[in-house]
C-alpha cells in the first residue's frame, strides 16, 4: 500500500527555479504540520466532493495535494481505486494509517507531479480540493492532470477564492492562504480548463468544519466538470 500530500500549500512557496523543485525547508514545514498526532483537516471528506463522488460510478480517481487522505480514503471506501499524491511524507503516513484503520488501500506517492509516472488517460476523475498549488506551477499542474484525465473523466474541485481574504482577516481559523496569488478566482479556471463541459462553477461562501485547519465560514470556487 502507499499513499502522498501535496497539501493546501497555504504559506508562499520556497521554490527553486534553476532546479525546478522545492527545498527542504518548504518540505519541513509539511513534515512539521502533518507530524502532530492530530489531522489537522480531520477524517471526514469534504462535503462537496462526499456529494460528487457519491453520484458517480466508481473507477479510478486521482487526488493532488491529498495531505493526510481524509478525502482518498473516503473514495476508496465507495470501492474506487484510488490514487494521489502530495510532497509530504508525514502527510503519507497519516493518509496510510488512515486507509489501515478504514480497511481501505490506496497508491500514495511522494514528489514532484511530473516525476510520478502518471500515464496520459490514466483516470476516469481527478479531485482537487484545496490544492493551492504555488501560482508559478499551477497552470503546468493543471496542464499535467488534465493529461492524465480519460475523454469524458470528471474533475471534482473545491478552493478558496480570491475572495476569502476578507473571511480569514475576520476569522483566521477558517484558514486557507493568506496571500492573494495562491487563491483562485473563476476566470482562470476557465483559462485552465477550457477543453471541459462545465457542469457547475460558481464562488460561494461555504462554512467548513474540517478538523482545527478549516472551521467558519470563507468563500471558495465549486467545479465540476467533463473532459471533452
Amino acid at each position: 500500500m502507499k499513499v502522498t500530500s501535496f497539501a493546501r500549500l497555504y504559506i508562499p512557496l520556497i521554490f527553486n527555479l534553476e532546479t525546478g523543485s522545492m527545498s527542504s525547508e518548504w518540505l519541513k514545514m509539511w513534515d512539521t504540520k502533518f507530524g502532530q498526532e492530530k489531522y489537522a483537516y480531520g477524517t471526514q471528506p469534504n462535503e462537496y466532493l462526499k456529494a460528487k463522488l457519491e453520484t458517480l460510478k466508481p473507477g479510478t480517481i486521482l487526488f493532488g495535494a491529498e495531505g493526510e487522505g481524509r478525502n482518498a480514503v473516503f473514495a476508496a471506501q465507495l470501492g474506487w481505486q484510488v490514487s494521489a499524491f502530495d510532497i509530504s511524507e508525514q502527510g503519507r503516513k497519516k493518509a496510510l494509517k488512515l486507509a489501515d484503520k478504514s480497511k481501505v488501500s490506496i497508491d500514495y506517492k511522494i514528489g514532484e507531479l511530473a516525476d510520478l509516472g502518471y500515464s496520459p488517460g490514466q483516470f476516469d476523475a481527478i479531485a482537487l480540493i484545496y490544492a493551492h498549488f504555488p501560482p508559478n506551477i499551477r497552470s503546468s499542474y493543471h496542464k499535467l492532470l488534465h493529461s492524465y484525465l480519460k475523454k469524458g473523466g470528471t474533475i471534482i474541485f473545491e478552493a478558496f477564492s480570491k475572495g476569502h481574504l476578507e473571511f480569514k482577516k475576520n476569522n483566521p481559523s477558517v484558514g486557507g492562504p493568506s496571500n492573494l496569488d495562491y487563491l483562485f478566482s473563476i476566470e482562470e479556471l476557465k483559462t485552465d480548463f477550457k477543453e471541459y463541459e462545465i457542469l457547475e462553477l460558481k464562488q460561494t461562501t461555504v462554512e467548513l468544519n474540517e478538523g482545527d485547519g478549516h472551521v467558519g465560514i470563507g468563500s471558495v470556487i465549486r467545479f465540476l466538470a467533463k473532459k471533452k
